[in-house]
């Protein structure tokens, strides 16, 4: 991965928080973000239950755990800031949420695009300087993303080149309409 800060998310619209989040703005944690659909298997079953005990789990002075709501299909399901509120509140998610920006001249919001993702859920994880070191499509492990995370957390040189082991791509949607 590069030594460059990351681009900033273009997000529509934040929930769960008073403020708008940023990257920029969460300079010296940790960040932890799971993308996600509220009707994608995968998002409900692995990626935000394990954003919630990893949030559980560290100090937030030292990790920000943050949601992106990168909505490829289903707009008319999943489409709206109502549907997502409801959805956050039945599933107890508390940390901020950001809902991708849409493009209108591609299919792909535009965070979604600006980062290769391939579907949902995808994990991100970005150093205390704002770059990003893990980005896979599906979960790590719990125990693989522990162990990234206290790094992350442990070293400002947050493991250099190193490529993140292998996720779990069971219950994932991709952006070619596949959901395993």
């Amino acid at each position: 991965m590069s030594d460059d800060a990351a681009p900033e998310w273009q997000i529509k619209t934040w929930l769960n928080t008073a403020q708008p989040v940023t990257l920029a703005s969460l300079r010296g944690r940790v960040v932890f973000a799971v993308a996600f659909q509220m009707l994608c298997p995968g998002c409900v079953s692995e990626g935000l239950p394990q954003a919630q005990r990893a949030r559980a789990m560290f100090p937030e002075h030292d990790l920000a755990v943050i949601g992106l709501h990168t909505v490829f299909e289903h707009h008319e399901a999943q489409g709206t800031e109502a549907a997502l509120k409801a959805f956050l509140h039945e599933y107890r998610i508390g940390f901020p949420v950001g809902i991708d920006m849409p493009n209108p001249d591609y299919p792909l919001p535009k965070t979604m695009q600006a980062y290769g993702m391939r579907g949902t859920p995808t994990t991100l994880l970005f150093d205390r300087r704002g770059r990003l070191r893990v980005h896979q499509f599906g979960h790590l492990d719990d125990m693989q993303l522990g162990a990234a995370l206290a790094r992350l957390i442990e070293s400002d040189k947050a493991f250099g080149n190193k490529a993140a082991a292998p996720g779990k791509d069971g219950g994932c949607c991709t952006v070619e309409g596949v959901c395993s």
